[in-house]
């Protein structure tokens, strides 16, 4: 395990905790898997790790189907202000995907170059987001690759995944009452 703060701009400091997969090939035989979370502002280090793909729950048990026994995986908690990332003065919060993804990719730098094997080795690069996690993901993915082909980056990006992504909330939310009417909750006034 490694984490660590990166001041990512002036009053600004985001958290990162790296799970090495201890896979008996060796971890840099495994794919490296940044985590986003949702909410926006769910603590990746936290909900991601602890309740969903981490080595360890939140009450400290081990968990038989983690992640890392395949993959390395790299929570971040974002936006800034998530988890255990946070500002000097509320003026330093995020407001747009473009400002989060200019974060995420300072603190996506500072990590590889912290932790050169992953660029050096080409290991498989994939980002996941979950629910908010994954609108904040499809433009950081994007941006990535752009800054990849510029060189600034040498990240054998392979892929970007979303889970039960928050793309576009008008759509999602006006498939609720038909889903909700087949599963009997509610009633033809309740859907009208």
């Amino acid at each position: 395990e490694k984490w660590a703060y990166v001041d990512v701009r002036e009053g600004v400091h985001m958290f990162y905790w790296l799970y090495q997969s201890y896979h008996e090939a060796g971890y840099l035989t495994r794919p490296l898997i940044l985590w986003l979370q949702g909410g926006p502002g769910g603590s990746g280090c936290g909900y991601g790790n602890f309740d969903i793909i981490g080595p360890i729950t939140i009450d400290q048990e081990e968990r038989n189907h983690t992640w890392v026994k395949q993959a390395n995986v790299l929570f971040i908690d974002n936006p800034v202000g998530a988890g255990y990332s946070y500002v000097d003065d509320f003026q330093y919060l995020t407001t747009t995907n473009q400002e989060i993804t200019d974060d995420l990719l300072v603190v996506l730098r500072a990590f590889l170059d912290d932790n050169p094997e992953f660029e050096e080795n080409s290991v498989p690069f994939y980002v996941f987001g979950q629910s908010y996690g994954g609108k904040m993901g499809n433009y950081f993915t994007n941006r990535l690759y752009q800054e990849n082909e510029a060189g600034n980056f040498a990240l054998n990006l392979k892929g970007y995944a979303m889970g039960n992504a928050w793309i576009s909330p008008v759509d999602s939310v006006l498939t609720w009452g038909g889903t909700l009417f087949w599963m009997s909750t509610l009633d033809e006034p309740g859907l009208a």
